[in-house]
């Protein structure tokens, strides 16, 4: 495929004897949007950290734009900057203001210039409203104002790929929204390509080019995002999504 940025071949997973993957085959597309759905204890978590050397993997292969990832840390540690990854928890520097954290990775990593990076950064925290708190230290953010810049400083390394990871699960209700809208806006504005964990449902449905449900380290379904909530072809995906209430 022409426009592949990534391929999952044959990949198992296992913590000591429990075998928590089995079997993953997949590729995603540019500009395609994936989400992980399934039930908590699924594996979705642990796949998307196979795909950052957060998690290693006992067989398969990952290729990523064409070359077979070979996985060693110094090979991890070039990829992350083209696999932007957000977590749930936030993992801001504390003793960091909000420029410094997202400066961090551009200048001292990637070795860009000081002046060049501060005024990107200007611009992505302009475009989430909180240029304002560029000066800021986390603990004067709250937590939806924390996951939003733990996205721009992801973005600011230039990814060519995000993994986003139930960013918006430890959120207040009221403050999920504006980080979905983030999310949107780099698949409508920006093109870019996602894996997305999220019982977000509705969020998934809007989003989702394709779903790739998971049971037990599984994968059970693999299709269109409009296709699986129009008619899940599984007793366990039409039980998962009765279970969120969709």
């Amino acid at each position: 495929m022409a426009n592949e940025v990534l391929k999952v071949e044959h990949l198992d997973k296992y913590y000591q004897k429990k075998h928590v993957l089995h079997d993953i085959n997949f590729t995603i597309s540019k500009g395609e949007v994936i989400t992980l759905l399934g039930p908590s204890g699924s594996g979705k978590s642990t796949l998307i950290r196979c795909l950052n050397g957060l998690e290693d993997f006992r067989n398969g292969e990952i290729t990523f734009e064409g070359k077979k990832v070979i996985p060693n840390e110094k090979n991890w540690q070039q990829l992350r900057q083209k696999i932007g990854m957000v977590f749930q928890s936030y993992d801001l520097f504390p003793n960091l203001t909000v420029l410094e954290n997202i400066l961090l990775g551009p200048t001292k990593v990637q070795k860009r210039n000081v002046d060049e990076v501060k005024q990107e950064v200007d611009k992505l925290l302009q475009k989430v409203d909180l240029l304002d708190y560029k000066d800021a230290y986390p603990r004067q953010l709250s937590g939806g104002q924390k996951q939003r810049i733990a996205i721009i400083r992801a973005l600011a390394l230039h990814p060519e790929f995000m993994l986003f990871d139930e960013v918006t699960a430890s959120l207040d209700p009221e403050m999920v929204r504006g980080v979905l809208n983030i999310i949107q806006d780099l698949a409508d504005e920006d093109n870019m390509t996602m894996i997305i964990v999220t019982h977000e449902m509705n969020f998934a449905q809007q989003i989702a080019d394709r779903v790739l449900f998971l049971k037990d380290g599984n994968i059970l379904e693999d299709t269109s995002g409009k296709e699986f909530f129009k008619n899940p072809k599984t007793d366990q995906a039409q039980e998962f999504l009765q279970s969120m209430n969709f």
